[in-house]
């Protein structure tokens, strides 16, 4: 993800705005030589407010406030045209004019700087919020990594769910999970496993005792960080860590109530169930004992596939799933980053645009020079 610093408004849109200040400058000389032409019992000129409105709605302030006095300008010449600037009719006709112009001017002003600010602040949380997710890197040792998120939350870029990636002794660790709830509670959570999967990579931890480790940080976090109200006992995060040997073809995981990976081999879907999945972390105090690890053949080819919840639960507008093992079976390609893609995409189509809860997708594969695929 990268953070946009840019304008809110799209990169051709002073283009467009230049293009379409034909539109008032046009009802400005439309008006003007219609009213000129006109008996002097038909008044014309307060059409000229439509110009400087029209501009507002696509223009700076500085355009609408040009465009505003050029209207201005010509209710005078029209004035001066059907019986000079003294008659009451006409004075009225450019007094409202100016005011209405100025009006709409600074309102324009107005609205500009609050969505400059806006466009600050979503730059800001966007940035915050990569820090707390860092995006996956596209190789680690043997492995190529992709990865996808969608987040429920609007204007967010993540959520509850969570994934990270470091590098052991002998293999690239990975963790993905959801914690329970949403809302920025939610981040803050995600953000204390992530440290806490961060922080014990220097100890090199077998994946049972990381398991542990894991679920009573984040059962000392809720413990010691809930605030009023906040039941610290309803709180869990389902995850699954996973080791990805260097030196040899097989990768080995534990399951902390998270929903299987999926083996892509050779043309077929495989759901990888090595065995019962422990609790989800942090419902109890943990201990290596707890977890048991389970481990499988990955070779070169094999694509290996981590999701969160939010991807098989999304339902489409009469209620159905996403139907996930049907679509990953309908998937024609081979690269780990065309599948993410693909399901992102597929996802969005499937529930029209928008996501009730946060997904997390994570593709694996080894690379052709892995040692022993």
């Amino acid at each position: 993800m990268r953070v946009r610093l840019g304008p809110a408004r799209p990169a051709g849109s002073r283009r467009w705005s230049r293009a379409l200040l034909a539109v008032p400058l046009g009802i400005i000389l439309a008006v003007t030589l219609i009213d000129a032409q006109s008996p002097r019992t038909v008044h014309m000129g307060p059409f000229l407010i439509a110009a400087p409105a029209i501009t507002a709605s696509f223009a700076g302030p500085a355009a609408t406030g040009v465009i505003g006095a050029l209207a201005v300008a010509a209710q005078v010449i029209i004035g001066q045209l059907h019986g000079g600037l003294t008659t009451p009719n006409h004075q009225a006709q450019i007094g409202t004019l100016l005011v209405i112009s100025v009006f709409v001017t600074a309102f324009r002003f107005a609205a500009d700087r609050h969505q400059r600010k806006l466009t600050q602040v979503r730059s800001v949380a966007v940035a915050a919020q990569e820090v707390l997710l860092r995006p996956l890197p596209d190789r680690m040792g043997s492995l190529r990594i992709a990865s996808a998120y969608l987040a429920a939350e609007e204007e967010a870029q993540i959520g509850g769910d969570l994934y990270a990636a470091v590098a052991t002794e002998d293999a690239a660790r990975l963790v993905i999970g959801d914690v329970r709830g949403k809302g920025l509670s939610a981040v803050g959570d995600a953000a204390v496993l992530i440290g806490a999967f961060r922080g014990s990579a220097y100890r090199d931890l077998p994946l049972p005792a990381l398991a542990g480790h894991l679920g009573n940080a984040m059962r000392w976090n809720w413990k010691h960080g809930s605030k009023d109200g906040e039941n610290p006992e309803e709180s869990f995060v389902t995850a699954l860590v996973l080791d990805v040997y260097e030196d040899r073809p097989l990768a080995a995981m534990v399951n902390c109530g998270h929903p299987p990976p999926l083996l892509l081999r050779d043309g077929t879907v495989r759901t990888l169930e090595l065995c019962e999945p422990a609790l989800p972390l942090g419902l109890t105090t943990a201990s290596e004992s707890d977890y048991k690890a389970g481990t499988f053949d990955f070779v070169q080819e094999d694509l290996l596939l981590l999701y969160t919840d939010g991807l098989i639960e999304a339902r489409n507008a009469v209620g159905a799933f996403y139907p996930l093992i049907d679509r990953v079976a309908a998937w024609t390609g081979d690269d780990p980053r065309s599948l993410a893609h693909y399901l992102r995409d597929d996802l969005l189509r499937h529930t029209g645009g928008h996501v009730d809860d946060d997904a997390a997708i994570v593709v694996l594969a080894r690379c052709p020079c892995a040692p022993g695929a």
